[in-house]
């Protein structure tokens, strides 16, 4: 939150968390994108592959 301080007349505003959000956001993306790698990692692996292919096979039919 930023504090308005009298300063000569004049009003300015404090630094404060100038810039928060912006970190925040830029971890969260950080965070989604490691957890995308991991799952890409996961689901391209022949096992889970297998899985998938025979779950629609099933459904398919």
């Amino acid at each position: 939150m930023r504090k308005l301080i009298a300063n000569f007349g004049r009003l300015r505003t404090t630094a404060g968390d100038d810039g928060m959000s912006t970190v925040e956001y830029s971890v969260g993306t950080l965070a989604a994108a490691i957890l995308a790698g991991v799952l890409i990692k996961i689901v391209g692996g022949d096992h889970v592959n297998a899985a998938l292919t025979a779950l629609f096979d099933r459904a398919l039919k």
